[in-house]
């Protein structure tokens, strides 16, 4: 993986190698895959997986589509997750990446998944006021009162960040403005503590 990295910090300067070195991991991907080894399979397959997850989230905040659908292609799972429980789509979200949320969706990325701390691409789409993207989110088939570990909402957040479209469009959809966090916040008192 040295040899990589080291390839693509030298080719960064010039697009079209560029091209190449980001899509060298790939190439390499698809030919050491986890029977090329004597090892155990599970092993080296999380092995290779962990290699590559930077290039992966990379591509997915920088929104390059072609590099996405090649690890997809050569097998990487699409809800892969980083240390700290980040999928390519909640990256892609919070980068404001439409091309990419909706290319992940048609993968068969999971829109519910959960990071660490409980939140979901939803949470990560209102706090940064991407409705677009909240909205294709909320197409999907998720729970609206989906909490963290905290015990906090997409509502709460759209509240808490004054995303009044948003917090509109999660109440049409069934979200419970009066749930409580594990603070015994609801989005009702959020919004009055806000006033």
């Amino acid at each position: 993986m040295f040899t990589i990295k080291l390839l693509i910090s030298i080719n960064r300067v010039k697009k079209s190698n560029w091209v190449f070195a980001s899509t060298f991991p790939l190439l390499l991907f698809s030919v050491l895959t986890p029977s090329a080894f004597a090892q155990d399979k599970d092993t080296t397959q999380n092995s290779t997986y962990t290699d590559l997850m930077p290039y992966y989230y990379a591509a997915a905040r920088t929104g390059d589509n072609e590099v996405i659908n090649e690890f997809l292609k050569a097998g990487l799972p699409v809800d892969i997750k980083n240390h700290k429980g980040y999928t390519a789509l909640m990256i892609a979200t919070y980068n404001g990446q439409k091309t990419i949320v909706n290319s992940l969706i048609e993968h068969g990325a999971n829109v519910c998944a959960q990071d660490n701390r409980g939140n979901t691409a939803l949470m990560a789409a209102v706090f940064r006021g991407e409705l677009s993207i909240a909205k294709t989110l909320m197409s999907e088939d998720c729970d609206e009162n989906q909490q963290n570990k905290a015990g906090q909402t997409a509502v709460m957040f759209a509240t808490l960040f004054g995303r009044e479209e948003l917090r509109t469009l999660l109440v049409k959809r069934g979200a419970d403005i009066n749930l409580e966090d594990n603070s015994g916040n609801s989005a009702v008192s959020i919004e009055q503590a806000n006033q």
